[in-house]
């Protein structure tokens, strides 16, 4: 996989606002499953007394395929929320009725909560992209792997009113076993891709869609961002991508569970 490490001034102004929001209280906490993996039903909230009590272990192999099979697609957004940006993606979304996965930074989360509900309302699923978004964390050690990947979840949740991240997916590919079998132990199924658009590069909007098109034999999992600079070429990249993936017979879906 490879890894985005260049342009990410932004992230290192959060950073320092991650460090302080290691804890939160969880004793009051709603915590819940998201949508069936396999009903495909909307998200739902409900109380659990215990934070975490309903969790199942998932699978801790990096999933790419979809569940909606050979034909399926999976559109992922990373790095978001972003109220420039994520807007204009859900009503995209909207407009062709496609539901995606969106790649939750733990500090973004806490930053913009209306939009992590926004997502989930609309019936899309949340995955857990860190705190920080450290593109180095496979080279750190297992307790700064775990701070990253645990604190994202509870702050996601919580921006969520309640609503799971079903997926983990490490920045930049920067996975680690100890990282899969964490995150998978937490219900978190790891998230890799098959599409790497560069649209965080900003190669121009033409060079975006044709990326997807040339690599969509690669596997069904494409990524995109909404967060992290200006994001109008990834924007109008959908507004050609998605109509032309349904020309092509796709139906779109989510990464399998």
């Amino acid at each position: 996989m490879a890894r985005h490490g260049g342009g990410r001034g932004w992230y290192g102004k959060v950073v320092g606002a991650a460090l302080g929001v290691t804890v939160l209280a969880v004793g009051a906490s709603v915590w819940t499953a998201q949508a069936d993996a396999v009903g495909g039903s909307s998200p739902k909230a409900s109380a659990s007394a215990t934070p975490g009590g309903d969790v199942r272990p998932v699978d801790v192999t990096i999933a790419h395929a979809s569940d909606k099979g050979p034909r399926g697609v999976n559109i992922t957004i990373d790095d978001g929320p972003d109220p420039a940006w994520t807007p204009q993606v859900l009503d995209l979304l909207r407009e062709y009725g496609v539901k995606a996965t969106f790649c939750v930074t733990g500090t973004q989360a806490q930053a913009h909560p209306g939009l992590v509900k926004d997502v989930v309302a609309a019936g899309h699923r949340l995955c857990d992209h860190t705190v920080s978004h450290d593109t180095a964390m496979d080279k750190k050690s297992e307790a700064y792997q775990s701070k990253e990947i645990l604190d994202a979840e509870r702050m996601i949740t919580e921006a969520s009113g309640g609503v799971r991240p079903l997926y983990y997916r490490a920045p930049g590919g920067a996975f680690t076993p100890y990282s899969r079998q964490l995150a998978a132990s937490r219900g978190m199924r790891p998230l890799g891709w098959n599409v790497d658009t560069k649209d965080f590069e900003r190669p121009g909007t033409d060079a975006i869609v044709e990326t997807v098109r040339r690599e969509l034999p690669n596997g069904p999992t494409i990524l995109f961002h909404d967060a992290g600079g200006d994001r109008s070429q990834t924007v109008e990249a959908l507004r050609r991508v998605l109509p032309w993936l349904e020309e092509q017979g796709y139906s779109f879906g989510f990464p399998v569970r």
